[in-house]
């Protein structure tokens, strides 16, 4: 199943993508897709909803992100072998965790803007999850348990405020667009293994990252096993995990997005997403 939430930004509603590629209103059945809707008995309620009986939306919609209400936005660094090499760094021995301002979250297509003051902002094409039940302490048998679903996530990066800038990672991943979800969430029925996935990016259609989650550090179950040791994990919060090599920092010599800039990126079977870079 694939849910979507579509309209205007800050008036989005509720939907899922039919098998005959239109989208379809949930208004009737569920609020919002929120930490709510993403719980196991959610779920079940949406699975057993007649899709083909749900009125069709219009095409060219927008799409928003696909999960609302979102209260924590936790991602992973350094989590691709082959990308810690590209950065000179070694694999390191436990995740890098770091947060993403939850303000950062927009749709799919929504333009991506460049900050004031920025010189070096970065894309990263990022498999991510969302938690469905609550997650503390779980071990690493039930890690699976507590996942909902899968989006594609561009963790888009300043890199001059996030490395040469005093103090964490956050400021230089937290502005306003700096995460693009979705175009929609898929349920973890429809991934059989979320290490066998196949990411790519282009920028202005040139191919800047190909790459698997197969070569991921720490999966999905381990991170959600980990991050649970040290927070409690809601439903809703979201966990975007790290990208592979090619990003613009990791360039020789290093390339960075600039106004008028056209990032595309997609994941296998999650869909692509296409955003245009503005001015702040």
């Amino acid at each position: 199943m694939k849910l979507v939430r579509y309209g205007e930004k800050g008036a989005e509603k509720p939907g899922l993508l039919h098998v005959d590629g239109t989208i379809r209103d949930l208004s009737r059945v569920v609020r919002d897709i929120d930490g709510k809707a993403l719980s196991d008995e959610g779920l079940s309620k949406l699975f057993w909803t007649d899709a083909g009986k749900l009125p069709i939306i219009p095409e060219g919609v927008r799409l928003g992100a696909p999960v609302a209400g979102v209260g924590k936005l936790i991602a992973i660094g350094l989590n691709y072998a082959d990308h810690a090499e590209e950065a000179g760094l070694t694999v390191p021995p436990e995740p890098v965790v770091f947060m993403k301002a939850t303000s950062a979250i927009c749709g799919p297509d929504d333009d991506v803007e460049a900050p004031r003051g920025s010189e070096k902002l970065d894309w990263e094409v990022e498999l991510a999850f969302v938690i469905g039940t609550r997650a503390k302490y779980v071990t690493l048998e039930d890690a699976m348990d507590h996942v909902a679903g899968y989006m594609i996530c561009n963790d888009v990066s300043e890199r001059s405020f996030q490395i040469e800038r005093a103090g964490q990672w956050v400021k230089g991943k937290s502005h306003d667009t700096f995460a693009p979800l979705g175009p929609w969430l898929v349920t973890k029925d429809e991934i059989k293994d979320p290490q066998a996935l196949d990411l790519w990016l282009n920028v202005n259609g040139v191919r800047r990252q190909t790459g698997t989650t197969a070569t991921m550090v720490y999966g999905v179950a381990f991170l959600v096993h980990y991050l649970s040791q040290f927070m409690t994990l809601e439903p809703g919060d979201i966990i975007t995990t790290g990208t592979p090599p090619g990003v613009g920092m990791g360039s020789r010599p290093p390339k960075f997005l600039h106004a008028g800039d056209v990032i595309e990126l997609g994941i296998t079977g999650l869909g692509s997403q296409r955003q245009v870079v503005v001015q702040a």
